[in-house]
């Protein structure tokens, strides 16, 4: 049975592009894309420096994220933006929990669970990101990872319907090695698992949960074409005239 669910694909700039290269990549790929706004939702999330430039000249049915919100509210945290001037900006959106951010800049799932609770208590959606890292794949803990992130933020979820969540290998970010369509299934099932027993059967049902991990053009076709893959959170693919192919077979 076809899902109810509308596809989700985002496009994670990340740390990258200037100024010109926002301008062009807007106005050529992402502000031509061909969007059935009844099958598909699209969103692009720029570093928090291009926020005001992507917001001016974005088309309107496109949402914009920004890559990350501060785990305080406004006050004298250096370097950091509040949920609420993020709201307040007219940002409707936020990645919380990318694999870079946990591995990287070392937010712990509390700090997660923190972020979440501002997010939503200030009016924006999420973009949830869980996933995890080749060891623990190797290891046989994918599902315990899994879980352990999402009862994390269970108690800081006051509407799930904000909530999108992606499936992040971080064996297969940016690394050309993306999990099989197969492998991505087994998880999406899992975490829809995870909801039912969890949260609610309504909740599983209708929550997307999109896979990022190296989706090209050339792998979007057989991972979309999987019942619980409800999309994409996409990276380097994102800054690349492929993002268009992606959406257009996602929608095929």
């Amino acid at each position: 049975m076809e899902s109810s669910r509308k596809l989700f694909i985002g496009g994670n700039w990340k740390s990258n592009l200037t100024v010109a290269q926002v301008n062009a990549h807007v106005n050529e790929v992402v502000n031509t894309l061909q969007i059935d706004p009844a099958k598909l939702e699209v969103l692009v999330a720029p570093t928090t420096l291009h926020l005001a430039q992507v917001k001016s000249i974005l088309r309107p049915d496109i949402h914009l994220s920004a890559q990350s919100c501060s785990p305080e509210n406004m006050g004298a945290f250096t370097g950091e933006v509040a949920a609420s001037q993020l709201k307040d900006f007219g940002v409707n959106w936020v990645l919380i929990g990318h694999s870079e951010r946990r591995s990287f800049f070392g937010e712990t799932d509390a700090v997660v669970a923190k972020k979440v609770t501002l997010a939503l208590a200030h009016g924006l959606n999420i973009v949830l990101c869980i996933g995890e890292n080749l060891s623990e794949r190797e290891g046989g803990q994918t599902f315990d990872v899994v879980a352990r992130q999402l009862n994390a933020v269970k108690s800081a979820v006051t509407d799930w319907g904000k909530i999108v969540v992606a499936y992040e290998p971080v064996w297969a970010i940016g690394t050309g090695r993306n999990a099989t369509p197969e492998q991505a299934q087994e998880v999406h099932v899992f975490i829809r698992r995870w909801f039912t027993e969890n949260v609610n059967a309504d909740v599983a049902a209708s929550t997307r949960v999109i896979y990022g991990g190296s989706v090209t053009d050339v792998n979007a076709r057989d991972l979309i074409g999987q019942p619980d893959v409800d999309g994409f959170l996409i990276g380097g693919a994102s800054l690349k005239p492929a993002f268009k192919t992606i959406v257009d077979v996602s929608q095929a």
